[in-house]
């Protein structure tokens, strides 16, 4: 089983890009302090539930949150706070490096989702530079890691194996002012139910600490 899901054939999704453990642990810890306040609520201050579970909370937005997929036709670039949309054609550069860049219309816009440590960013992505020598890889061909690929090493081949499809189905070139024209459709969108409830667990904490 790849880690690239397919269970819409409209929507591909990357895995994460690491994080899952420590969002798990600091959840845990968390809840361990929540536990510790209920048991005893005259002992333990109202605030320490509250830091911890603003804590976890961060943890997760900054490590499981951030996401990368393929849906519709666009590229989807999910981060802490905000979600970009980008169509597939008007994406000029991807890079894969500690984390996803790419360039459209001038702009560059990031995402955490998808990257690399520090040594394979240093060291780059070999398995693109060998494709470049064979000539490229057929897009079908990329629907799954091979054996031994970097992860971040696939997700960069495939993104930009999907990025030419769109333009041959377009009919659109790259640097051509179609392709600039779409990248005036690119779209970042706040994510408010997450904004708000980091909002309410920094409420939380005001609160705990006013209390006590």
């Amino acid at each position: 089983m790849t880690r690239t899901e397919a269970s819409d054939p409209a929507v591909e999704k990357f895995s994460p890009n690491g994080g899952t453990l420590t969002a798990v642990v600091a959840g845990l810890v968390a809840l361990a302090f929540i536990l510790a306040w209920a048991i005893d609520i005259h002992r333990v201050a109202l605030w320490v539930p509250a830091v911890a579970l603003l804590g976890a909370g961060v943890v997760w937005i900054s490590t499981v949150r951030p996401r990368v997929r393929v849906q519709n036709h666009e590229l989807v670039l999910q981060n802490m706070l905000t979600t970009t949309y980008l169509p597939l054609a008007s994406i000029e550069e991807v890079a894969v490096r500690q984390v996803m860049a790419v360039r459209a219309g001038d702009k560059r816009y990031v995402c955490a989702g998808a990257g690399r440590t520090m040594r394979q960013a240093m060291k780059g992505s070999t398995a693109e530079r060998a494709r470049q020598q064979l000539g490229g890889l057929r897009g079908e061909l990329a629907k799954v890691p091979e054996h031994g690929m970097a992860y971040a090493d696939f997700v960069e081949i495939r993104v930009q194996e999907l990025i030419n499809e769109d333009r041959m189905r377009r009919g659109v070139k790259k640097f051509s002012p179609e392709a600039d024209e779409l990248a005036k459709q690119v779209r970042r969108q706040v994510d408010w139910p997450v904004v708000a409830a980091l909002a309410a667990a920094v409420l939380f904490v005001v609160v705990g600490v006013v209390v006590g």
